[in-house]
């Protein structure tokens, strides 16, 4: 048994030493990702000759290898020290930004992009897979959410950021929006540089953790399921099957891609629709910190309130139900207020973002062993991606500024994934059931190799709702 008081000291130090410097990587991450949009409407557009779908098309490109290289990402993260993996895709894709700084053509900022997805693509999953072997499943909610907040932060800073730069125009020579990537850039570049000394390795190896805590936390992950009977060490035939026929991994990958669809819509696009709103591009860019900041203090909250309750689906769909109003408003704009509809902006926003760590936290929770939980992650990040590539293409230019395709589109996805999580919700609910009724216990009977390597397959492991 382990001490209350020890375990509090355990999870502390856990906390302080896993998420501050992946918070802050995820941050530059998104920032560098959705910067374009900033740089959109200081310029960027009309200098690059940004006409009909062409911006659109820079969106879209990024998520080509960013979906594709999401699960070989995580192959090879399983065999790296963290922190020089993830260090190294940090440094390239901040040298890859820069250069967008200096690109003079269309053509050329799209294979920039192309190349920033390249190197980006193996975030998220890496971050999701480690932090997971860290924490028990219903304390994981409340730490994946206030990860997620690094998003809302990113945007928000990037806001104030390009807001800031802007007064940079001309310097040098250089139109402000080019400074825009060239700045951040840069500090992603130095953030890449001092990662390498902080970011975390494995459980089993890592330096800030005595070898009692080690014990202690081997205790713990196994107290919540994670013990030696739900393990999957070796990458075989059978372990392959386990995973790519598991229902759980691919409906958890269709609910991230439908309540996903908000989350990038609003980062991509949130700069220009308030700019249409008549506010200029400088105020525009203001005007999406209280936005971000709502979000975040949402998030937060019902992360905390989905902890406490050991529970998931109810708030995915909370989520849904507040991002419905706002899209509604948004659809019958027409006769509104501009702060009736910046307030409908708000309702999107914090619907979509209470959703999507829900959504990765969730399906985390519910599976078990080293390689399960790599091809998981990163499986269900790659599906979920394929809603940026949607975000990138629905918002159309001819439509401005009521967005009826964008907006409708991405109503019906944000609901497709409500509906996949109600499946996953009803699904996990009758196996925890058959599991309980012993219905399962006839996999023990299997060859010993195949019932220490089956992970959450294994009849002991139970599913959270």
């Amino acid at each position: 048994m382990i001490d209350a008081n020890a375990e509090r000291r355990l999870l502390r130090k856990i906390d302080l030493h896993v998420y501050p410097i992946l918070f802050l990587i995820y941050i530059m991450s998104f920032l560098d990702r959705i910067n374009i949009s900033n740089a959109r409407i200081q310029g960027m557009a009309k200098d690059l000759d940004l006409y009909g779908d062409r911006f659109n098309v820079a969106l879209f490109v990024f998520f080509v290898p960013f979906i594709l290289l999401e699960v070989p990402s995580n192959m090879v993260f399983k065999k790296f020290k963290p922190a020089h993996y993830l260090s190294f895709l940090m440094l390239s894709w901040a040298i890859i930004n820069m250069c967008m700084g200096f690109v003079t053509t269309y053509e050329g900022l799209v294979v920039l992009r192309f190349f920033l997805g390249t190197f980006e693509a193996g975030v998220m999953p890496a971050v999701v897979y480690l932090t997971s072997t860290y924490y028990k499943r219903h304390e994981f909610q409340t730490r994946m959410s206030f990860f997620f907040c690094s998003t809302v932060i990113g945007g928000a800073f990037g806001g104030l950021l390009a807001y800031a730069i802007a007064g940079l125009d001309g310097r040098n020579g250089l139109a402000g929006w080019r400074w825009i990537f060239i700045i951040e850039g840069l500090m992603t570049a130095a953030v890449a540089i001092v990662s390498v000394f902080f970011i975390v390795d494995w459980p089993e190896r890592c330096q800030f953790l005595t070898p009692e805590e080690k014990q202690q936390l081997e205790l713990r992950l196994a107290d919540d399921g994670a013990g030696s009977l739900t393990r999957m060490d070796t990458l075989n035939s059978y372990a392959y099957r386990r995973i790519l026929t598991d229902w759980k991994i691919w409906l958890g990958g269709l609910v991230y891609m439908g309540i996903g669809i908000t989350g990038y819509a609003t980062t991509f696009f949130m700069p220009t629709i308030l700019f249409e709103f008549g506010w200029t591009a400088r105020q525009a860019q203001v005007h999406t910190i209280p936005v971000y900041a709502v979000s975040a203090v949402g998030m937060l909250s019902v992360a905390y309130l989905s902890d406490r309750f050991k529970h998931r689906y109810g708030f995915i769909i909370l989520g849904c139900i507040i991002s419905t109003v706002g899209y509604g408003m948004l659809l019958r704009q027409d006769n509104l207020s501009n702060e009736a509809k910046y307030a409908a902006v708000f309702l999107v926003s914090l619907g979509g973002f209470i959703g999507t760590p829900i959504a990765l936290a969730w399906l985390a929770n519910n599976v078990a062993g080293h390689w399960k939980r790599a091809f998981s992650s990163a499986i269900q990040v790659a599906l979920g991606n394929i809603s940026g590539i949607a975000a990138a293409v629905i918002y159309r230019q001819e439509e401005s500024p009521r967005y009826l395709t964008g907006y409708g589109t991405s109503v019906a996805l944000m609901w497709f994934g409500g509906v996949m999580a109600t499946l996953l919700f009803a699904g996990m609910m009758v196996e925890n059931r058959l599991r309980d009724a012993g219905k399962r216990d006839e996999r023990l009977n299997r060859p010993k190799e195949e019932v220490d390597n089956m992970g959450d397959y294994h009849p002991s492991f139970r599913f959270t709702l």
